[in-house]
């Protein structure tokens, strides 16, 4: 039976403020959990006008500190920008304050340009393999092995499923190698989908953590109750992307009629691939693209994620998304 979950960026809308921003994503957690969400994650950015989600763990408080049960945590925390130790004392504090709800996810990523990366590492001078070693020495601070000649605290017993998230083979292959659960981020990134799944279940190898291999896929969904009105609304993260992609990130934009026809066709080609695995419509049309994508991947979870400009269609578009997956249960 496939689990659904909520991706949210925190969006940051022209005319609106951070302070607004951060508002809307303890309503929107409180929502999804009403809606039966399994779990809702906040994804670490820097430097990004339209993202208020750079403060990760602090973001992931305030939205447990608004929830009671949905599973909040982090889709991802990009490692490489900080110490081991210091993740192991934020994610073990947020254990101590919400026992059993708490998930870190690891990327490997940035989350900014070059210049950002420098500006929080001071140096981009790192070790390539460092990645997979930062990853297990977080590991033996939750464990509280002995093994670093540290105790983290908090952080020494703490409670919290660790994921690796990734757009490629590596991460595939580092989850399958320590029998974590897998996150592949097929809404921005769906080329390598398949292959890194594939790849995954061949190669898993069972952990004190996971029996069996468990993946889930990023999936956008602008729903609406007419496909008219989704397409318009999915028009603001459209801008969006086109805007990141050719170097210059905004705040998320209201919604243009007829967005993506004017576009030249060389970027419409570079948006429909980047939002290939997406979902734009009425109900039905939702549900249909939501049964094709968990046909097709077989994954046990799906990572439903939009940008929409309006706080109330946005609420509305999961809602929508949350009947489908609900009606997929039913028929499985």
């Amino acid at each position: 039976m496939t689990r659904f979950s909520l991706l949210d960026l925190v969006p940051v809308t022209e005319g609106g403020t951070v302070a607004g921003a951060l508002a809307n994503a303890a309503d929107l957690a409180a929502h999804a959990e009403a809606l039966g969400y399994n779990r809702y994650w906040v994804a670490e950015h820097h430097g990004m006008a339209g993202i208020a989600s750079a403060a990760t763990a602090v973001v992931i408080a305030h939205v447990a500190a608004a929830t009671r049960t949905i599973r909040v945590g982090a889709g991802g925390i990009m490692l490489p920008n900080h110490a081991p130790l210091v993740i192991a004392e934020q994610f073990g504090t947020l254990e101590a304050l919400f026992p059993g709800r708490i998930d870190l996810g690891f990327g490997r990523a940035p989350g900014s340009d070059q210049k950002v990366a420098r500006a929080m590492r001071r140096t981009l001078e790192t070790d390539p393999n460092a990645f997979p070693q930062d990853v297990l020495e977080v590991m033996s601070y939750f464990a509280n092995d002995g093994r670093t000649g540290i105790q983290a605290t908090p952080g020494a017993g703490a409670n919290v499923p660790i994921w690796i998230l990734g757009s490629s083979m590596f991460g595939a292959q580092l989850a399958a190698m320590l029998g974590l659960p897998y996150a592949f981020a097929s809404h921005f990134a769906p080329d390598a989908l398949d292959q890194a799944l594939a790849l995954y279940r061949r190669d898993f190898r069972p952990s004190a953590q996971l029996d069996k291999p468990y993946a889930m896929a990023g999936f956008n969904v602008f729903a609406a109750d007419t496909d008219e009105e989704a397409q318009l609304l999915a028009s603001s993260q459209q801008q969006a992307f086109v805007a990141l992609r050719t170097g210059n990130p905004r705040q998320l934009p209201p919604p243009v009629p007829g967005y993506r026809d004017s576009l030249p066709p060389s970027h419409a080609q570079i948006l429909d691939h980047v939002l290939s695995c997406s979902a734009t419509g009425s109900p039905s049309t939702v549900a249909r693209g939501l049964s094709d994508f968990v046909r097709r991947t077989g994954v046990d979870e799906v990572m439903v994620t939009s940008a929409i400009y309006d706080h109330q269609a946005r609420k509305r578009s999961i809602a929508i998304a949350a009947e489908a997956m609900a009606e997929l249960k039913l028929a499985a």
